[in-house]
């Protein structure tokens, strides 16, 4: 396969670019706005959250409470348009309504130069969320088309593009019919997560029109909620400091194995999701390369 490498970002000077960040709050578990606040404004961003529900903690916790945000969103975003904010990168990721998907897609419309980074929280394991629906999820299929990043799990691939979910480990064909069909949706660059094949490794694919790669890092024996947010910040975090499409991947798929790493480490490590805090400095330094 092909290495693909390009740039999506060019920073100029001592610019901070300003990042719509339209994601759900987590109170408890980290993940969601928790994560990408952080780790986007220790790349040196203004992150500016657009919050698509508020929860009492992460959805893998037996009780949880939440609180859909949909009918605040129109004032919100007409607050944000008459004081006429200006969007460098609109990031989008959890969702509370199928009705939300509309709120993305004026900040489109209203921003049109602006970098479309869509990560399509849908579910895992070959399941969705339990706070899903059908519609929720046939709605997120239109933030693909345009997408300039989208990175899906392997159960969101099968969900955006109807192929049946065949678990974690696929062949290279069973990867390159999920990336057809994505890209045949109109996204530009799609970075595909999580595939394992029993060796200890976990592989992520990117993909454009012209070119593919494939990129390694260590697969921990361990599951923890909210790693795919972090690797989608902080894949968006090293774009934004100017670093190539695949060289963001690679620094993602590493920034996420040392903070599970740290997390274990950590009282109820399963559950409260990952450790990342003492690792924001490697964000920090990619300003400095």
């Amino acid at each position: 396969m092909n290495e693909t490498n390009s740039v999506l970002y060019q920073r100029e000077s001592s610019y901070i670019p300003r990042i719509a960040a339209v994601h759900d709050l987590c109170g408890y578990g980290k993940c969601s706005l928790g994560v990408a606040i952080p780790v986007l404004s220790a790349a040196g961003c203004d992150v500016c959250p657009v919050p698509t529900s508020l929860f009492s903690a992460h959805t893998k916790f037996p009780t949880f409470y939440m609180h859909d945000t949909t009918n605040m969103l129109e004032d919100y975003l007409n607050a944000w348009q008459e004081e006429g904010i200006d969007l460098d990168v609109i990031y989008s990721g959890f969702l509370g309504a199928a009705e939300q998907v509309a709120s993305i897609q004026r900040l489109y419309q209203e921003h049109p130069k602006a970098l479309r980074v869509v990560d399509p929280v849908m579910g895992d394991g070959g399941k969705m969320y339990p706070t899903y629906t059908q519609e929720l999820c046939d709605a997120m299929k239109s933030l693909v088309n345009g997408a300039d990043i989208l990175t899906p799990n392997l159960t969101e691939a099968s969900i955006l593009t109807g192929i049946p979910y065949a678990g974690q480990d696929l062949t290279d064909e069973q990867v390159d019919e999920l990336l057809d069909a994505l890209l045949a949706m109109g996204a530009k660059c799609v970075v595909l997560k999580g595939i394992v094949r029993g060796d200890d490794l976990i592989r992520n694919f990117v993909a454009t029109e012209s070119e593919r790669g494939e990129i390694v890092s260590e697969l921990l024996p361990y599951m923890l909620h909210g790693t795919g947010d972090l690797f989608a910040s902080a894949l968006l975090a090293a774009v934004m400091c100017g670093q190539e499409i695949a060289d963001a991947v690679e620094f993602a798929g590493e920034f996420v194995c040392e903070s599970m790493e740290i997390t274990r480490e950590q009282p109820n490590f399963e559950l409260r999701g990952v450790s990342f805090e003492t690792k924001l400095g490697l964000i920090a330094q990619l300003l400095q390369e």
